[in-house]
């Protein structure tokens, strides 16, 4: 793919399986360079291939430090057109590679599977449908840690599995929303030696039915588990007070098609009742799991998966314009996705600042210094 050994060596490393998409005579850039170009670019706030390519006049000098630059600065038009062609499997299998070189996996991480729609990269025109991301997000470190691209939030039922499989799980839980509670990637996340805890919703025939019909009678009586437990956490922040309710029991034999369910052994129920600008609101929401009925595990672990709302989601439409990113050539919105996830994780995973990700990139792009930090390049 052309880089010269100027490039730090971590990045060429996991960048080299990468082809270069374009024709040999077309390559005036390396394809290394822009690549770098682009990452140091989107950490010190360049949200598009425009900003990457100012970022690069703007830090000429620093950049030289690292790469030859034989054609200069690319332009957005290229850094672009780079982006549309590159092979997106083989960029994300980079991230991945990355990813595990500072990241392992311990016993009872909880690790978020959740999907978000870049809803800009919706191209009427061309029949485009938007860009649906399917992240995997470690609840403790805050970190991305793999990604399947699908073309709408209904592909998340084949695209988890793959994911799945791209994953190192052992003894993890993973956390998976409703549209995910599914037998096959229930069984697939018992085969990656991890636990499940599935959100349930009506989309599994008689399970939802079954979960409330059994809570319904143990609130009135008729069942009293022996194992039964129970936990309440209060919250207050933002504005706004909140109390969870968990009720968490073992499985009872009375659930139909109990044994298509790989290694289930618990339901839990969980309650929640907050007040948002003076108004109660509540919901009631029920989950199921590999685990055992011990609700303080089961509740870490479902607080863990609404984290990944703020902690990601937010972060990507609020700081890096996801949902306002209107890249649609090709590959660009699926690579432009990849190497924002990626600048998170290489945002959240350096621990020389204690601010947040808005004021890391902010200092990143004053500070060459702090820039050469997060790329662990000093």
């Amino acid at each position: 793919m052309g880089l010269d050994t100027k490039t730090p060596i971590s990045f060429r490393d996991h960048f080299a399986a990468v082809e270069d998409p374009r024709l040999e005579r077309c390559r005036r850039h390396r394809l290394g360079d822009i690549l770098f170009l682009a990452i140091c670019a989107m950490i010190a706030g360049a949200n598009d291939f425009v900003g990457m390519m100012k970022f690069g006049h703007a830090k000429y000098d620093w950049l030289k430090k690292y790469l030859e630059l034989p054609g200069g600065i690319p332009s957005h038009d290229t850094i672009g057109r780079v982006f549309a062609l590159l092979d997106g499997d083989q960029f994300i299998q980079c991230f991945l590679d990355w990813v595990q070189t500072i990241h392992q996996v311990t016993d009872g991480e909880v690790i978020a599977i959740d999907g978000k729609t870049a809803r800009a990269s919706l191209d009427r025109a061309t029949g485009r449908t938007p860009l649906h991301v399917v992240s995997a997000w470690s609840s403790a470190n805050r970190v991305v840690l793999g990604e399947v691209m699908t073309a709408e939030k209904s592909n998340e039922i084949t695209a988890i599995p793959k994911l799945l499989g791209l994953l190192e799980l052992k003894g993890a839980i993973v956390t998976i929303d409703a549209l995910g509670c599914q037998k096959e990637i229930a069984a697939k996340v018992r085969e990656r030696g991890a636990d499940y805890v599935l959100a349930v919703k009506g989309n599994q025939e008689h399970l939802e039915d079954d979960v409330v019909a059994y809570f319904a009678a143990v609130d009135e009586g008729r069942h009293r588990p022996e194992q039964r437990s129970q936990a309440t956490v209060r919250s207050k922040g933002h504005g706004r007070v909140e109390t969870r309710w968990y009720d968490a029991a073992p499985v009872p034999e009375s659930l139909r098609h109990l044994e298509d369910w790989k290694d289930l052994k618990s339901i839990c129920r969980v309650t929640r009742v907050w007040t948002e600008r003076g108004e109660e609101k509540s919901e009631v929401r029920y989950f199921i799991s590999s685990l055992p009925a011990h609700v303080k595990q089961l509740a870490t672990a479902i607080l863990g998966h609404w984290g990944v709302e703020n902690g990601l989601h937010w972060v990507l439409d609020m700081y890096f314009d996801e949902d306002r990113s209107r890249a649609r050539t090709e590959h660009a919105a699926a690579n432009l996705a990849v190497l924002r996830r990626w600048c998170v994780t290489l945002l959240r995973h350096d621990t020389t600042l204690k601010d947040g990700i808005e004021k890391k990139r902010l200092q990143a792009a004053w500070d060459e210094k702090v820039l050469e930090r997060i790329l662990k390049l000093s």
